[in-house]
This record gives C-alpha cells, sequence and structure tokens, in this order.
C-alpha cells in the first residue's frame, strides 16, 4: 500500500533506470473447422540498436549541477539533499545510528559551514541554458554547472516551477554547447524501452536504462500531476536528469522515486517532456509559468454521482461552486454542471481538466462541453490569468427540525440555508462522509432554500426510480457533491 509521505520525502532523491531484458514472444492460435495452423509474427520488444552510440551523441548535454548553502541557508536545505539522507521511521533511525557510529557520533552542522546539494540537468540550448529540478537549486546561494569534458562554470537561475518541479539556468562557457532535444512524451507507451544519464551521487555520466512502467500517475507531488513511471533504479544525484526515450530525445525530467527503504527498488518517476518543454519556455521567455484560470472548485464523478444524473459512463468532473467574477462564471457555468470536455481534451478526471486550463492561452475563449439536465451543452468560457482561489462563507440562523428518514438525516431550516442537524451513523450518508453542521445547497441539482424544497427532490427521485440523491454540500466554506442512498 502507498504512503504518501514517503513520495514527498523522496521526491528529492535523485533519479536514474534499471535493465530491461529482451527478448520476442510468438502466438499460435488453432483455426475453427480446419486442421491447420495460423502462426501470428513475432512481436520483439524494441530498444536502441545501439544504445552505446545514442550515448555517445547525448551525454555531453548532460551535466552535473552543484548547489551550495552557505551560512543560515544551510539550515533550510532539504533534508533529503543531505549527504546522509535517510528514511524516516524505525528504519531511519536504525540507519542514523549506523552512521553515527561509524563517524564517531551524531555530525553537527554550524551556521558558518557550507552545504552542497548535487543533481543533474540538461543543455537545451547551444548559449547555455540548461533544466533542472526546482528541488536541486531551491534556496542554493551559489549554483555551479560541471560538464562532461570536466569544465565547471557558475550559473545563473534563470526561473523556476515549484507546482511541477522544474528550473531553469544559464552558464556562459564562452562558445556553443552540446545540446539535446525534447521528444513527444504523448507517444510513450507502456513497456517503451527508456533510459536516462545523470550524475547520481556525484558520478557523471552514468547512465542506466528501462521501460516505461505506467503513465499518468499522480503521487500527490502537487496540482499538476502526470507522471511518467519507469522500473529504473533512480538514485541521488539523478534529479533534474533527462530521460531518453530509443532516439535519444528527452523525453521525461527524472524528478522522484518510490521508496519505503531509502534506497531505489525500481519505481522512479518522470515529468513528461510535454508538460515540462512549455513550462521550461515561459520561464525562458518570461522569467515565470502563466497559467490559465477557470475560477471553479470540482471533484471526480463517482459512480453513485453518475446514476444519480443519470450519466452513461464514469466520467467528467462536477462543478461543486463557481466564484465571482470568474471566466466560468461570465460563460455562464452553474454548480452541478459535469465538464466532460475541454478544448481537445476529454475530461475524466480533476487531473485532466488541471491541466488543460493550465496549459489553455490566456485571453482566449475555449469550448467547453458540459452536462447539464440531461443534456450536452456547449460553453465558451474566455480563460483568464490563474489568480488565488476565493471562498465564500454562507450565513445561517435557527429555525425548526424535520427529519428525512429515507436518506438517514435530520435537517433543519436557518435562514434560506438547510442544515444537516444529525446523521444515522449507520446510513448511507455517514457512508458518504456527511455530519452534523453541513449545509445542503441543492438536491438533484435544485437550489434547496428550506425543507420543503428537499421532500420535493426526494419524492422525485423515487418517482424516477432513481437509487439516491445528488447532493450539494457546504462545509467550511467548502463545496462537494456527495450521492445519499435513499432507504
Amino acid at each position: 500500500m502507498r504512503d504518501s509521505r514517503k513520495f514527498s520525502t523522496m521526491r528529492r532523491i535523485l533519479l536514474g533506470t534499471t535493465a530491461a531484458a529482451i527478448g520476442a514472444v510468438g502466438l499460435m492460435m488453432p483455426m475453427q473447422g480446419t486442421a491447420q495452423t495460423a502462426t501470428v509474427a513475432p512481436i520483439a520488444w524494441t530498444q536502441p540498436a545501439n544504445l552505446a552510440d545514442l550515448i555517445e551523441v547525448v551525454s555531453p548535454a548532460v551535466v552535473k549541477i552543484t548547489a551550495t548553502h552557505t551560512g543560515k541557508s544551510a539550515e533550510n536545505i532539504p533534508q533529503n539533499m543531505l549527504p546522509d539522507n535517510l528514511p524516516e521511521g524505525p528504519m531511519g533511525e536504525m540507519f542514523k545510528r549506523f552512521f553515527d557510529e561509524q563517524q564517531g557520533g551524531p555530525k553537527q552542522f554550524h551556521d558558518t559551514q557550507p552545504m552542497q546539494a548535487l543533481g543533474s540537468g540538461f543543455v537545451i540550448d547551444e548559449d547555455g541554458i540548461i533544466v533542472t529540478n526546482n528541488h536541486v537549486v531551491e534556496g542554493a546561494d551559489k549554483l555551479s554547472v560541471t560538464l562532461k569534458d570536466g569544465r565547471e562554470f557558475d550559473a545563473t537561475l534563470l526561473g523556476t516551477d515549484p507546482k511541477t518541479d522544474l528550473a531553469v539556468l544559464k552558464i556562459d562557457a564562452n562558445g556553443k554547447l552540446p545540446t539535446v532535444g525534447w521528444g513527444n512524451s504523448d507517444k510513450l507507451r507502456v513497456g517503451d524501452p527508456v533510459f536516462a544519464v545523470g550524475a547520481p551521487f556525484g558520478l557523471t555520466g552514468s547512465v542506466t536504462s528501462g521501460i516505461v512502467s505506467a503513465r499518468g500517475r499522480d503521487i500527490g507531488a502537487g496540482p499538476y500531476d502526470d507522471f511518467i513511471q519507469v522500473d529504473a533504479p533512480i538514485n541521488k544525484g539523478n534529479s533534474g536528469g533527462p530521460l531518453f526515450d530509443a532516439q535519444g530525445n528527452v523525453v521525461g525530467v527524472n524528478t522522484a522515486i518510490y521508496s519505503p527503504s531509502g534506497g531505489s527498488v525500481g519505481i522512479g518517476f518522470s515529468i513528461p517532456a510535454d508538460l515540462a518543454k512549455s513550462i521550461v519556455s515561459d520561464i525562458v521567455t518570461n522569467g515565470q509559468v502563466e497559467r490559465g484560470w477557470l475560477g471553479v472548485s470540482i471533484q471526480n464523478v463517482t459512480n453513485d454521482i453518475a446514476q444519480s444524473l443519470g450519466l452513461d459512463k464514469t466520467k467528467g468532473v462536477i462543478v461543486d461552486s463557481v466564484q465571482d467574477d470568474s471566466p466560468a462564471k461570465a460563460a455562464g457555468v452553474k454548480s452541478g454542471d459535469v465538464i466532460i470536455g475541454f478544448g481537445d481534451t476529454e475530461i475524466g478526471d480533476v487531473g485532466d481538466l488541471t491541466l488543460a486550463v493550465a496549459d489553455a492561452e490566456i485571453g482566449k475563449n475555449t469550448e467547453m462541453k458540459v452536462f447539464r439536465g440531461g443534456k450536452t451543452v456547449v460553453l465558451e468560457p474566455k480563460i483568464a490569468k490563474l489568480k488565488t482561489d476565493v471562498v465564500a462563507n454562507m450565513p445561517q440562523e435557527q429555525a425548526p427540525e424535520m427529519n428525512f428518514g429515507a436518506l438517514g438525516l435530520a435537517l433543519q431550516s436557518e435562514g434560506d440555508s438547510v442544515v444537516i442537524t444529525s446523521v444515522d451513523p449507520e446510513s448511507g450518508a455517514a457512508e458518504a462522509g456527511l455530519r452534523e453542521g453541513d449545509i445542503v445547497v441543492s438536491v438533484n441539482q435544485k437550489l434547496i432554500s428550506d425543507l420543503s424544497d428537499v421532500d420535493s427532490a426526494v419524492e422525485k427521485a423515487k418517482e424516477a426510480g432513481r437509487p439516491s440523491v445528488l447532493a450539494q454540500i457546504e462545509r467550511e466554506g467548502n463545496r462537494r457533491f456527495v450521492a445519499i442512498p435513499i432507504s
């Protein structure tokens, strides 16, 4: 079972790759009604025809990055960038005691003692533009880049994007540098061969290889998670280094590993090139990243929600609330709409919409498909620049209470709102996470202002033969939809 704490702890431990077996398979299929047997041609696993030739071409563009932290900044250096990075928990304590004994007691770090963190990067422009991870350079007082030929240069930080853990540096090498180019990560398939070049543990020019293990991984690192999972052994010092495809194109930026022990277990994660290259371009051009903003609070459509709305598939995201003065508000987006398409992207979950909106052209109207009232409606919000979300709080006033046994709830009118005063612990409402104090904003996409509205919505759902009602609930200023079974 995945422990998300291990991802956050280890995302700054640096990446690489393992060797993959090579072979071919054949398939023999009997033909119906005949004694003959058809042979399907073997499908061979592909890999670079000569990996050594590719490495010879791309490795000169891969660099080692040294981030020096002096004075007070050394106190803020990410702990998993320290020379003796250890896992959390009992295992980490055991290793810590071992290292202390080997080194004659615990290490003491002082304000005057400089600290160094090592990482990798790659040159994308012959004038010295270098891509790496934000966590490699974060908080450093000095940055230096070492080329494969041993030359070392001071580096300038052009900009960072902590949300995707990317950073861009520049060096002046007094001449043109070897470069590598971006590939198309969208074309990667599970099983495709990949290889990485980097500086694990400071060992410049190290190469590892493996395959793509999975696509679209969300490891809880940030709102734009869309990682490529590889079976490569990722090690400290590989962070920020390139992941190459079989043609020597950069298809990912190595950035994190999963590890219950602190060492590589063959589960590494890379930022897809198609996401990284647009962010890097923004940083080079503007010094920062500009993302699109729609202005909605959303959640994934579950099976229960899909049944409540009459959706034929469990897909899309349902709008919990729409912010005032937002592109969504201006375009007519309503609470309860299910967004199923944005531009050319089919929306399957929250991650799909988040990435699509972030990458949308600011100031441009984008076609968005929503499911509303049993049919598809096309809206065209004009995407704005991302800004801080604003949440509204609803006032509450006291009024009478009514028990809705069919939902396992006791409700009370308070002004223009209906509030849950108790929840049957054995009801579907309790399983859905409802609790005392929650405000019922709508039921089956009809706004609720008093108890009779709830009663009417439940009766209509019963008449339609639906097993549940879709309720929008507000808690501490945040809204979400839940499907409440009708008993």
